[in-house]
């Protein structure tokens, strides 16, 4: 079932988002490509975005919750001066996903907006992330645009 966050739900959020960031993160792919280079690791990292959601909107964070379990959630930020509702983040764990558990935190978020009198809303998600690139079109989600994302070790830079 769906309900809305509480605080006690953060640690399981962190754990679900590490599982299901894994190779379609931003911090997942420098590391990739360059290696751990500080003491947080992607997964640190991505895990704290679940901080930066909570002091943003908790209102607006969904999770589904199976037999005292969270197993799934949506963050969701408020854009007021522009309409917008915004989702950073959704995650169901892999042996869960296919079961309408996406659909139903999406709708709620989508009800959540309405109710805040939000217009318009939009997700991300990278080229490589083959469930967002089905699930978002599906939802009623429209591509309006594509950005590329550069990094490089400053030891290597030219300029």
């Amino acid at each position: 079932m769906v309900r809305k966050f509480r605080p006690e739900d953060l640690d399981r959020i962190k754990e679900i988002t590490v599982i299901c960031f894994e190779g379609v993160s931003i911090d997942h792919n420098i590391e990739k490509a360059f290696g751990q280079f500080s003491e947080t690791d992607w997964k640190a990292r991505k895990a704290a975005h679940m901080d930066d959601d909570v002091a943003a909107n908790p209102e607006g964070i969904f999770v589904w919750e199976e037999e005292g379990d969270v197993v799934g959630y949506i963050t969701t930020r408020i854009f007021r001066d522009a309409l917008i509702g915004q989702i950073p983040n959704i995650s169901v764990l892999p042996g869960h996903q296919g079961k309408g558990i996406g659909k139903a935190l999406m709708k709620e978020a989508f009800d959540y907006f309405e109710s805040q009198g939000m217009k318009v809303a939009k997700i991300e998600t990278l080229d490589q992330n083959d469930i967002g690139q089905g699930f978002y079109p599906s939802a009623g989600f429209q591509e309006v645009a594509r950005q590329i994302h550069y990094a490089m070790p400053l030891s290597n830079r030219k300029i």
